[in-house]
């Protein structure tokens, strides 16, 4: 039998290319750390049978189509598979995998952190600290907003929102949540109330975004929305960067007509709005919510395992088409 010819487009846990090359294949990685360029990524994806990628891959027709007929699977190392095209999947009769799960607590946790950051003023302080500005204690520096008592609002009620959610009972916080269906564990554990976006988006003094980047939620939250936010509202994102409009987000900012945002994912990434980091209400951090050892490495694991399924012509754990 042929060996199998396995591409990673970048450096994942040695768990997951373990279990890769201990198939017996022949397992190509790219060595850099970084993203492959357009033209690195069709080169290297040529005579595969099977390539394991990231969100930060496009993987279009055109990849599908240079990867050559006999390629089984673009396995996606990330719960979100926005990257893929999964139309042009389907027609090629491809399959397409995630890592759905795994990354919940770990993203759900950091959502916390980057709430508590910007809630108080943690990252403008330790600024302040470390360019030796502090001259002692003062009774106005660096005033924050109460987290405890406040109103959380979870837009997306899916695992991470979910969890993000039923995180916040150790702080007395009424709970509201946008989702196109019914949460019952929300509403039995919290007394958690679905309401429609315009509701959440003016009661709420914490807005946290967990749904997957369509059409349908791209700019979601955009000028007509910040219009609608209390102004001393805080947005939190820890799920795709598109679906805040990010120029609207610097303008809201500018105009205090919220009082800050915690992000983790961008517009277009690694490229930020125009003065959005310059903004001192602004808790910005590199897309690592899922970055726990922990997790990445439960990614690797599972990628590696669907990948290896469907090579074996078995159904993988976690199928997406």
């Amino acid at each position: 039998m042929k060996k199998k010819n396995i591409f990673v487009t970048r450096q994942i846990p040695e768990i997951g290319l373990r279990l890769l090359t201990q198939s017996g294949a022949r397992v190509d990685v790219n060595p850099e750390d970084r993203a492959l360029t357009r033209k690195e990524l069709l080169k290297g994806v040529q005579g595969r049978d099977a390539v394991l990628c990231l969100l930060t891959d496009r993987i279009d027709d055109e990849v599908m189509a240079a990867a050559g007929p006999q390629c089984q699977i673009f396995s996606n190392c990330a719960v979100g598979y926005n990257n893929i095209d999964l139309e042009a999947a389907q027609r090629r009769g491809l399959r397409i995998t995630n890592t759905p799960g795994v990354l919940t607590d770990a993203t759900a946790d950091f959502t916390w952190a980057l709430l508590f950051a910007a809630a108080r003023r943690v990252v403008e302080s330790d600024a302040f600290m470390r360019t030796g500005q502090w001259q002692g204690w003062g009774p106005l520096q660096f005033l924050g907003t109460n987290v405890s008592g406040a109103t959380l609002g979870i837009v997306g009620a899916g695992r991470i929102g979910e969890n993000v959610a039923l995180k916040s009972i150790g702080f007395g916080m009424r709970v509201l949540y946008t989702h196109p269906r019914k949460n019952f564990v929300l509403e039995k554990s919290l007394r958690a109330a679905r309401v429609d976006l315009d509701v959440l988006l003016a009661q709420s003094d914490f807005i946290s975004l967990h749904v997957p980047l369509t059409e349908k939620t791209r700019h979601l939250i955009s000028s007509r929305e910040f219009g609608l936010m209390k102004p001393h509202a805080i947005l939190i994102n820890t799920a795709r960067g598109p679906v805040v409009d990010e120029n609207a987000l610097v303008k809201a900012l500018r105009e205090n007509r919220i009082a800050g945002a915690a992000l983790d994912v961008y517009e277009n990434e690694p490229v930020t709005a125009p003065g959005l980091l310059d903004l001192p209400n602004v808790v910005a951090c590199p897309h690592l919510a899922s970055a726990t050892k922990e997790a990445r490495s439960r990614m690797a694991d599972i990628a590696a395992r669907n990948l290896l399924a469907v090579l074996n012509g078995n159904e993988p754990l976690h199928a997406v088409v």
